[in-house]
């Protein structure tokens, strides 16, 4: 659920392009040279450029706010609201915000997912959540799904995160249903790995994607389905109960999103028993690397079924490796701000640092709150092969092969 990257954006355009692209995207000619540094609004969270993850980083730097006690400053929430087009959806970036979006705007439905969750948990904001809301629901796939693009095939990913923001904005996502019939539950549940997945241990995970015909194991996947299936965003409330996770039972029984989301939380509970932490390996290695953002992703959803306890070492052991791979970042340090609400943790007092005032020194501040941020032993992320470069090596070869893989990972980065 962290930050997401210019290449994959990148890469999404790449494929776009070759297939299914919209006329306005198709048309659009690549710049012949790079462009000057981006002007950085200044009710922005962050100072990297936020062409591709702007409203992404601004969402869940507001949510990761609220659920610290903060009330954050009116000028950031007034750069998200006006982000948003007349018909309801955004963009990933509108630099100017006053132009009007047309049909060369390339609208983000993780973008306005995210959006939708943070205003609707702020409050106060309910015209701007509903057109949000009906606009997600206008660009549903007729399988039920949605894709990061709308007019792609449909992704777990992405039917995730419109699920997620569906249930927090009050709706029912089993009724929200697509011109053909099929129901938002309907396009995510195929992409989960069932009981007759080998191996075994895949048992339980969604796929990104299809691969020639076949459903992958997908962490990214499996942590956004198993919030949507249990019907929760970002914010997790602690559970008052706690019971390790189990894996996927099979023979299963009939498939309900409930069902589905523990089989998830089974999956990801068993893969981060190995390191403590979850792994990816970046495009021209073969060796895996700690992935960090999809092991904040974990805990958070293992927390959210109930299983804080299969969490906590993942848990320990971000605090103990985050401190770089966070810094900087309004989303890594507003996951890791997640992370800890849904487990019951102290954000101030997170492996030697205090994420909330590092959080605030990133963007506006929010009333009363001292932005200095503090880091008590000097603890650092240990080196993860890359990870501010490996994505724009990566997008080159999206067009070919691998474009789920490089999309099922676009928010756990920090380079933006």
């Amino acid at each position: 659920m962290n930050v997401r990257r210019s290449a994959a954006a990148l890469a999404a355009s790449a494929v776009l392009c070759v297939g299914a692209a919209p006329a306005a995207l198709a048309d659009t000619a690549p710049p012949a040279s790079p462009s000057a540094p981006p002007v950085i609004p200044s009710g922005l969270f962050g100072k990297n450029d936020p062409t591709y993850d702007g409203v992404w980083r601004q969402s869940v730097a507001l949510l990761a706010q609220h659920t610290a006690g903060l009330e954050p400053a009116q000028q950031a929430v007034d750069w998200l609201t006006a982000q948003q087009c007349a018909n309801g959806g955004y963009a990933s970036f509108r630099a100017d915000a006053a132009a009007q979006c047309d049909d060369k705007t390339m609208y983000d439905t993780n973008a306005t997912a995210m959006a939708v969750q943070a205003l609707k948990t702020l409050g106060g904001h309910d015209a701007t959540v509903k057109k949000g809301v009906d606009w997600l629901k206008s660009v549903q796939n007729e399988d039920g799904g949605w894709a990061y693009v709308p007019g792609s095939p449909s992704e777990a990913n992405s039917t995730s995160l419109v699920i997620s923001a569906l249930a927090v904005a009050g709706e029912k996502p089993a009724e929200v249903r697509s011109k053909a019939g099929r129901s938002a539950y309907e396009g995510l549940l195929p992409f989960q790995l069932g009981c007759s997945a080998e191996p075994a241990a895949d048992r339980g995970a969604f796929a990104y994607q299809p691969v020639d015909g076949k459903l992958l194991a997908n962490a990214d996947a499996t942590a956004a389905a198993a919030l949507a299936g249990l019907g929760k965003g970002a914010v997790v409330v602690p559970a008052a109960a706690d019971s390790p996770a189990t894996a996927l039972a099979c023979p299963a029984g009939a498939t309900d999103p409930a069902g589905a989301a523990q089989g998830a939380a089974g999956y990801l509970a068993e893969a981060l028993k190995k390191d403590g932490h979850l792994t990816a390996v970046t495009p021209g290695s073969d060796q895996p690397v700690p992935d960090t953002g999809n092991t904040a992703d974990a805990v958070i959803a293992l927390a959210a079924a109930g299983h804080k306890q299969s969490a906590a070492g993942a848990l320990e052991w971000l605090k103990t490796n985050s401190a770089e791979w966070s810094k900087g970042s309004p989303a890594g340090l507003g996951t890791l701000i997640l992370a800890a609400h849904a487990t019951g943790t102290d954000p101030k007092s997170f492996g030697g640092t205090d994420l909330v005032a590092a959080l605030n020194a990133t963007g506006p501040a929010p009333q009363g709150a001292n932005t200095a941020a503090t880091e008590v032993d000097g603890k650092q992320d240990k080196p993860s092969g890359g990870q501010n470069i490996w994505w724009i090596i990566g997008a080159g070869a999206a067009a070919g092969v691998g474009i789920g893989i490089l999309l099922s990972g676009r928010r756990k980065k920090n380079e933006l």
